[in-house]
């Protein structure tokens, strides 16, 4: 008998090409595709609630797949996780309700992106972290960050050639904090769009180093033109940090 398995996955995505499956790129979605096939002895097919770019990522993604494998829901992480690589891992896995779809439920999705601040780059932080060591104001990027926070029209904000439906998402919080030295931007919403929150830290940025103003971004916000934003943070710096379902 059937059932639908979801997985929560963490991965460091430095030598993925993101997560989706795509030609002659090694990416997350295939190496534990193929782990379950290898598994089960089935032709399975994964379905993840995001699709983390080339080099960032995550500590807590999700994804389902259908099997008819006798193995518990509860035991795939284990399972699954002896034949996964290092920098993969299923952190628990259950059953849920075979029409469940990680990407039309209703959920918040919690991105943090982290920059490094000193002088010298940490070598252990090099992969995780943006090396930013120009002096920022933080107080200038929380009030320029304010007028980002609600449903809004985020075209701005958003990968030029991205095909998507509409730009309208909601962004329900931005949290900007140091922490040593690295300064770190929580960023929590319903949706996001193509490098919209990598968009959105290169744009504070401009704020913090003094080149334009906080007014400024909610400029760029009504203008709709991905041109008027400022540049796309690097990927390494972004994770994936939590996902919050309803019920």
């Amino acid at each position: 008998m059937s059932k639908r398995v979801r997985l929560f996955v963490s991965y460091d995505g430095t030598g993925y090409h993101g997560w989706q499956i795509q030609n002659n790129v090694l990416t997350v979605e295939q190496v534990i595709t193929e782990a379950l096939q290898k598994l089960t002895g089935e032709e399975i097919e994964i379905y993840g609630a995001s699709r983390t770019d080339a080099g960032v990522h995550a500590l807590q993604n999700v994804a389902v797949f259908d099997t008819e494998s006798s193995i518990p829901a509860e035991k795939f992480a284990f399972a699954l996780n002896s034949g996964l690589p290092e920098d993969i891992r299923i952190t628990s896995s259950d059953e849920v309700d075979s029409s469940w779809h990680p990407r039309y439920v209703n959920s918040v999705k919690t991105y943090v992106y982290t920059l490094y601040t000193g002088k010298i780059m940490n070598p252990i932080r090099r992969l995780y972290t943006y090396h930013f060591y120009n002096k920022i104001d933080l107080d200038k990027m929380r009030e320029a960050s304010a007028c980002l926070v609600g449903e809004h029209d985020f075209k701005s904000f958003c990968q030029s050639d991205a095909q998507v439906n509409s730009t309208v998402r909601t962004v329900l919080s931005i949290d900007i904090w140091e922490e040593g030295e690295e300064v770190k931007f929580k960023i929590k919403g319903t949706g996001f769009l193509y490098n919209m929150v990598r968009i959105i830290v290169g744009t504070l940025l401009e704020v913090g180093v003094g080149r334009k103003n906080p007014a400024w971004v909610k400029e760029v916000l009504e203008k709709k033109d991905r041109t008027a934003a400022g540049p796309t943070a690097p990927a390494k710096g972004l994770t994936l940090y939590q996902y919050e379902f309803e019920n």
